[in-house]
């Protein structure tokens, strides 16, 4: 499998060359970007590539969008070629300064995004225009085409990864509401992991809105609608945030208690943590149960920062006790640089930490 940065790499532009070449457009220009890709992150490539066909196709909006038209009549014209094709129509749709220029390009990255995706080019029609870009998102929500009511989704969340922040989106979290109220029922998996995903990027800032959204889905679901919400809440279930756990049926368990926690004192970097603990529900009254385990990994500076991470979710009778375990990997992982020293693991249930042991991490 390819690194992510070489995804749009020699093939996939050469590729694209082609099709402008069969659809008789200027290439040069395109052909020459994939020379300087070495060191280049995948949006970076996408820029340059992006850049290279606005060169290379005419100068003329309308024969602009012709031009478009040309390669999306190509069935070989997909894949992540797809990407930089979409940026430039986004650059040109909004760079044309008028009404009719920005609809167009909405047009175009509905008919491109089946190809791949027009999520990330979507993001410079939002900051151009973003009331005129969320109200055709929302006719989006309607297509017969679950990739494109996708795009109305994803295109919209606030932290779409890989994609440029839209700062009136940051600044008015209920402004895409409609879109994610008329997709959460979505017949396609795809939508609706795209739905939960936008719901969770708000729980980052705005727990509230989040939590009052699912508790309305949830007054009005269908079969897939439980775990969508529970998808969509799982940041804030791991935070611990009282009203989405409540709402999702794990009360505080008072009565619960974490006991006999075993960790390793030591473990060397690139070998596993092995930890077990035993959960009891001391209570009468059977309790639904969420239990996480967080590390505390030790930062540069000497800090110490918790990740949680999932264990299993029980409904445990009265006087029930269940054994846990769980080993945790400290492999070198590439989104993650471990520091020698103390670290921390914690066992927590319904987002309360209620078991910690220390232990030291080495070379």
């Amino acid at each position: 499998m390819p690194f992510a940065d070489e995804l749009l790499g020699p093939e996939a532009v050469a590729g694209l060359a082609r099709c402008l070449t069969l659809g008789g457009l200027r290439a040069t220009a395109t052909k020459q970007t994939s020379a300087v890709f070495d060191g280049m992150a995948l949006k970076a490539r996408s820029d340059l590539v992006r850049d290279a066909l606005i060169i290379d196709l005419p100068d003329s909006f309308d024969e602009f969008v012709a031009a478009i038209n040309t390669l999306i009549a190509q069935p070989e014209c997909t894949g992540w070629m797809i990407w930089p094709i979409t940026e430039a129509v986004a650059v040109r749709s909004t760079e044309a300064g008028t009404v009719k220029a920005f609809d167009t390009g909405l047009v175009l990255l509905r008919k491109l995004t089946p190809r791949l995706t027009a999520e990330f080019a979507l993001r410079t029609m939002l900051i151009a225009d973003v009331d005129r870009t969320l109200a055709t998102a929302l006719r989006w929500t309607t297509s017969k085409d679950e990739h494109v009511r996708r795009l109305a989704s994803e295109g919209t969340r606030q932290y779409l990864p890989w994609a440029r922040r839209v700062q009136a989106l940051m600044q008015r979290p209920e402004a895409t509401a409609p879109i994610i109220d008329a997709l959460y029922r979505d017949p396609s998996e795809y939508v609706r992991r795209s739905v939960a995903n936008h719901l969770n990027d708000l729980s980052r800032q705005h727990a509230d809105i989040v939590v009052e959204t699912a508790a309305r889905w949830l007054a009005a679901p269908d079969a897939n609608t439980g775990r969508l919400v529970r998808h969509a809440l799982r940041t804030l279930v791991k935070r611990g945030d009282p009203d989405a756990l409540a709402l999702l049926g794990f009360a505080s368990p008072a009565a619960i208690t974490v006991t006999d926690l075993d960790i390793a004192p030591r473990v060397r970097i690139g070998d596993k943590l092995t930890m077990a603990a035993v959960v009891r529900n001391s209570g009468d009254e059977s309790v639904n149960v969420v239990i996480d385990y967080s590390v505390g990994f030790r930062k540069a500076n000497g800090t110490i920062a918790h990740k949680v991470f999932k264990l299993a979710s029980k409904s445990l009778a009265p006087r029930e006790q269940i054994a846990i375990s769980k080993s945790h990997s400290f492999a070198p992982i590439t989104t993650r640089r471990y520091h020698p020293g103390g670290h921390e693991l914690a066992v927590q249930v319904n987002g309360r930490r209620m078991a910690l042991a220390q232990f030291d991490l080495h070379l």
